[in-house]
C-alpha cells in the first residue's frame, strides 16, 4: 500500500524475558479506580460500573527515559498505576473469562497535566488536554501473567526523588481487573495489543523540572521517568 509519508512506527513495550516487543494498540485509563485517591481529588467513587478515558498510543513512553516538562502547564501531576496489557480479543466476556485474555503485567505513570484536567471539570469538557500528554504514559516492561501469580495483597508505591508519595495495595482497587476488563467489552470489541491502565492510589501530586519519580507494585519490574532540568 502506498501512503502520502511514512506512517509512524507503532509505540511498543518491552516484555521481560523476551526479544520482541508488545506493540500497543489503545491505552484505556479508569478514572477514580482507589477511593481514597477520588477523596482526595474532591469526588467519590461510582460504585454502579466503572468509567474510563484513553491516551493515544503515541503517549506511550519507556521507562527511564529522561523527557522535558510538558509544554501547557504549570501543575503536573504523576500517577503510580498497574497497566494490564491484553493477549486477546474481547467482546461482552465475562467477569469469570475475562482473565484468560491478559497477556500481562506492568509498573505504569498516567503523567496529567493536572490545571488542564481542572479546566475540563470546571467547563464540562472533555480531559484531553489534562491527559493524553507525550510521554504521558510511562511503561515498565511487561511481565507475563503466566510468570505472576495472583494480584491480592501486591504492594504498589511510588517515590519523588527518594521520598514516597504513594503508598497502597491493589487490594484497594474499586473494580478489579477481570470486572474492568468484561466491563469494557461491553463497549469495545478489546484486542490483543490493547492496554488498560487500572487507576492510582491517593497520594499524588506535582513534579517540576529536574525531578526524578520511581514507581514499583510488588513482582513487577519498576518504572523510572525523569524531567530534565533543562
Amino acid at each position: 500500500m502506498d501512503y502520502i509519508f511514512p506512517p509512524q512506527a507503532p509505540s511498543s513495550v518491552p516484555v521481560k524475558g523476551e526479544s520482541a516487543q508488545f506493540p500497543v494498540n489503545r491505552v484505556f485509563c479508569v478514572g477514580r479506580n482507589y477511593a481514597a485517591h477520588a477523596a482526595e481529588m474532591g469526588g467519590e467513587v461510582d460504585r454502579e460500573a466503572p468509567w474510563y478515558f484513553m491516551k493515544s498510543a503515541t503517549a506511550v513512553c519507556a521507562s527511564g527515559q529522561t523527557v522535558p516538562y510538558p509544554p501547557g502547564t504549570s501543575n503536573f501531576h504523576y500517577e503510580m498505576e498497574l497497566a494490564v496489557a491484553l493477549g486477546g480479543d474481547a467482546f461482552e466476556i465475562s467477569t469469570d473469562d475475562a482473565m484468560a485474555v491478559v497477556y500481562g503485567y506492568a509498573c505504569a505513570l498516567d503523567m496529567t497535566r493536572r490545571d488542564r484536567q481542572q479546566d475540563g471539570k470546571d467547563n464540562r469538557r472533555p480531559w484531553d488536554l489534562g491527559k493524553d500528554i507525550e510521554n504521558g504514559a510511562v511503561i515498565a516492561p511487561i511481565t507475563k501473567a503466566a510468570d505472576l501469580d495472583d494480584l491480592a495483597g501486591r504492594r504498589i508505591q511510588l517515590a519523588v526523588n527518594g521520598d514516597t508519595k504513594q503508598d497502597a495495595t491493589l487490594d484497594d482497587m474499586v473494580w478489579s481487573v477481570a470486572e474492568i476488563i468484561s466491563h469494557l467489552s461491553r463497549y469495545y470489541h478489546l484486542q490483543a495489543g490493547d492496554m488498560i491502565l487500572t487507576g492510582t492510589p491517593a497520594g499524588v501530586g506535582p513534579v517540576v523540572a529536574g525531578d526524578v519519580m520511581d514507581g514499583q507494585i510488588d513482582g513487577l519490574d519498576p518504572v523510572q521517568h525523569r524531567l530534565s532540568d533543562q
